[in-house]
């Protein structure tokens, strides 16, 4: 067992799964909110497993070997080779724990591909040739600025299985170290692109953000289709979960500390780029 079932237990926060609360799935057969919070749960650990195998630890492992450009010193490399044994075990005991879930809740565990890397793969087809190489890096120091903040308030939300928050609280208190360390590789990065590649690069650092922290909607509609609703239920509960304005708040609330750390560098002070990040609505509230 992950732990003895509460009578308010949830495999994860129904707050933070607005289609939970529209009322063509609280109306639907009992069982069905239990159902999408595990698929979540489930959305959840496999994008973590994926993240880290896919997305870091082909940097982390670039970096501690010095395979890149920049100017670190020994220290640093040695920090990578410790963040690529975290990001390892981060992906292994998310693994392990979806299997644990679904053989605890007898749902099906049916791992999709996050739709975060096609629409990776789509960015890096369409970035510059001057970028090659580039973009790995870029969307690393992103992820890794970006999810200790995701990942702050779940440890201490006592309806979640104990081993949820207990796998949770191991995982934040790693990235939180891991985001202090990818703040300074920003520094060494950004210094080490050609004042060209800047130029080229900057105006993409808004889709890399965005491509992080938007809803994953192919993977919220493949939860819902499961739980039983219909094609068209479906529809409806996603366009009205999720409305365009209040989604861009969202992401600009919750990458307002990566994107000062882009203006502290000088990204911004390029004009498109900081077009850019206004035209995403990432500037909102902020005073750069």
């Amino acid at each position: 067992m992950l732990s003895q079932p509460a009578e308010d237990q949830v495999y994860f926060p129904p707050e933070l799964v607005p289609v939970v609360s529209h009322p063509i799935v609280r109306d639907a057969a009992p069982g069905t909110v239990h159902r999408v919070l595990v698929e979540r749960l489930f959305h959840y650990l496999h994008f973590t497993t994926e993240l880290e195998s896919v997305a870091v630890l082909p940097v982390t492992v670039d970096i501690s070997r010095g395979r890149d450009d920049l100017d670190l010193g020994a220290a640093m490399r040695e920090d990578a080779f410790k963040i690529s044994t975290d990001e390892t075990w981060h992906a292994q005991f998310s693994h392990d724990l979806m299997n644990q879930v679904s053989a605890e809740t007898g749902i099906p565990l049916r791992t999709v591909e996050p739709t975060f890397l096609r629409r990776l793969e789509d960015v890096r087809a369409l970035m510059e040739p001057e970028l090659r190489g580039a973009q790995s890096l870029a969307f690393c120091i992103v992820s890794e600025t970006l999810i200790s903040a995701i990942l702050a308030d779940l440890p201490q939300d006592r309806r979640l299985p104990a081993a949820v928050r207990d796998l949770i609280r191991d995982h934040a208190e790693d990235e939180g170290r891991h985001h202090a360390y990818f703040r300074s590789v920003l520094k060494y990065f950004w210094h080490s692109l050609s004042p060209d590649q800047r130029r080229l690069l900057g105006p993409w650092l808004p889709e890399l953000v965005t491509i992080f922290l938007e809803p994953d909607y192919p993977a919220a509609a493949r939860s819902l289709l499961a739980a039983g609703l219909t094609t068209a239920q479906t529809e409806a509960v996603l366009a009205e979960s999720y409305p365009a304005e209040t989604v861009r708040a969202s992401i600009a609330d919750a990458s307002r500390t990566t994107v000062r750390y882009f203006a502290e560098i000088g990204a911004l002070d390029d004009p498109a780029t900081l077009d850019a990040f206004h035209a995403r609505g990432l500037t909102d509230g902020l005073a750069l």
